[in-house]
């Protein structure tokens, strides 16, 4: 990406985060913590940010000027991704937030893990939802005739996915065995609103050899417990 498309990229994240810290932009951009700091710099220099003292960039007056001083309002991807964060520097394993977007699971946010060997984050992809771990927890979500109505020609085994969600809906996860990417798996729960109404999915993805089915079975605590108090911030 150029020096101008990251700069960019950016000021859209001040945007939607309200705040921001090196790390956070580096791991957006996939870029390391040096061009990052390089990139806020020359934001604050411009006035599109500012740097309070501990060290958080803020939008500043040029970018406050230009949406007429309002603070954007919390959303999805603002609320999330501190919770994010956490998880994934508390699993050490790289996290996503998603959507459904008909048959396909739209990657919103995501953080990496910290280990050399991780799962690059999606933000931006869409995938089938049927392969990735959210994308089946949020199909579970559907009635049978809604669900199939998304797949007017049909999968090739459209019945061993109806047995797959009636499976996540009684255990509250959903797992992807390598089924999106050789290599990865994943697993994943909704987010849920005060409603009760699943509005997000989110999912930690790790290399497979490090994170077989148990293992994804004992993470499922610590993303149900992620996704529930996301939802209670919503």
């Amino acid at each position: 990406m150029s020096a101008a498309g990251n700069a960019l990229r950016t000021v859209q994240l001040l945007h939607e985060h309200g705040e921001l810290r090196v790390m956070d932009v580096a791991d957006q951009l996939g870029v390391a913590r040096s061009t990052a700091h390089r990139v806020l710099a020359m934001l604050v220099f411009h006035g599109f940010a500012e740097q309070d003292r501990h060290k958080v960039y803020r939008p500043g007056p040029v970018l406050r000027e230009i949406r007429g001083g309002q603070a954007p309002p919390p959303d999805l991807i603002t609320v999330a991704h501190p919770h994010l964060r956490r998880l994934a520097e508390d699993v050490r394993e790289t996290t996503h937030l998603m959507v459904l977007e008909g048959n396909a699971a739209r990657f919103l946010d995501g953080v990496e893990g910290p280990q050399a060997l991780r799962v690059s984050f999606r933000t931006g992809s869409l995938l089938p939802a049927h392969v990735t771990s959210g994308g089946k927890a949020l199909l579970a979500e559907l009635p049978a005739e809604q669900l199939h109505a998304l797949y007017p020609k049909g999968l090739p085994d459209l019945d061993r996915l109806d047995r797959e969600l009636a499976a996540v809906r009684r255990l509250g996860y959903a797992c992807n065995l390598q089924e999106s990417e050789r290599g990865v798996n994943a697993v994943g729960t909704c987010v849920r609103d005060r409603a009760g109404r699943a509005v997000a999915a989110i999912a930690v993805a790790a290399p497979s050899l490090r994170c077989p089915r148990a293992r994804l079975v004992e993470l499922a605590a610590s993303l149900r417990a992620t996704a529930e108090e996301i939802g209670r911030s919503l």
